[in-house]
């Protein structure tokens, strides 16, 4: 008994690993995100394995169900509709399930969308993070825009895409961009610039297909996109006892690693 976690083809069928398909083949049910989908790549590669569907609709129910099938002995594969399941995607529910039963869970490599996009962006990978679907509310867009942490690959949708990019290109124009559509398929594109330039260039123009974003390294700190600077409670507590507030906020921003102007104006605003 056992679960085996399947990526799939982010779009061109060829990129299914042989692992992957030996393990469709052998399991007692694939769990599918969309059965329909799923049967395409099946049909493919002549997989006859049954289909359950697997949703984040029915998560909690089916995660359930399919545990007791591998308590019985049955060894279940889960996919999504294209990439690493539990990426953005549903599965996790079941593999944390599995975790609790006592089943074991194998993960299989193979495509993503999010790593394809990092390496194909040329933007820099030695330090990167995941945000998964961007949020849609200006704020706390803005504030994912503006974090820390290296280079930011997300999932957006091609409809917002051109109001991102405006929003970005209001923070920090001259921050590099990728745009990566419709990855391993007929039309891939990716589009590299700066914030301002791939702004203009998709203002009213939304890009059809799937969309991937990839952004280098942001120059401009929280406080751009109304979050506090890490130290602003400290600083205000240190004027409050009587500190001056420039040489205060020079000495705090040495301990936090922060900016000492953004400091000093998120006090003063």
């Amino acid at each position: 008994m056992s679960l085996v976690v399947c990526p799939t083809p982010i779009g061109n069928l060829g990129d299914v690993t042989l692992r992957v398909l030996s393990a469709l083949r052998e399991a007692d049910v694939i769990a599918c995100e969309d059965t329909r989908r799923t049967r395409t790549l099946l049909d493919r590669y002549g997989v006859s394995s049954p289909m359950v569907g697997y949703h984040e609709h029915n998560e909690e129910q089916r995660a359930a169900q399919l545990v007791e099938r591998m308590r019985d002995g049955e060894t279940v594969a889960l996919v999504s509709d294209a990439g690493m399941p539990l990426v953005s995607d549903p599965g996790y529910v079941l593999v944390r399930a599995c975790v609790a039963a006592g089943i074991g869970v194998e993960v299989l490599p193979g495509p993503s969308a999010a790593l394809a996009a990092l390496v194909a962006s040329a933007l820099p990978v030695d330090r990167w993070r995941f945000a998964g679907f961007l949020p849609r509310k200006r704020g706390e867009l803005s504030k994912v825009l503006a974090e820390g942490g290296g280079t930011l690959v997300a999932f957006e949708s091609p409809r917002r895409m051109p109001g991102t990019l405006a929003l970005l290109a209001e923070l920090d124009p001259g921050r590099e961009v990728a745009v990566c559509r419709e990855l391993t398929k007929v039309h891939e594109e990716v589009v590299r610039g700066s914030a301002a330039e791939l702004a203009e260039r998709y203002a009213g123009k939304p890009p059809k297909g799937e969309v991937v974003l990839v952004l280098g390294p942001s120059d401009v700190g929280p406080a751009a996109a109304g979050a506090e600077p890490a130290g602003l409670e400290q600083l205000r507590r240190l004027v409050d006892a009587g500190a001056k507030p420039r040489p205060a906020a020079t000495a705090v921003a040495e301990l936090t690693g922060g900016s000492a102007n953004a400091l000093y104006k998120a006090l003063t605003e």
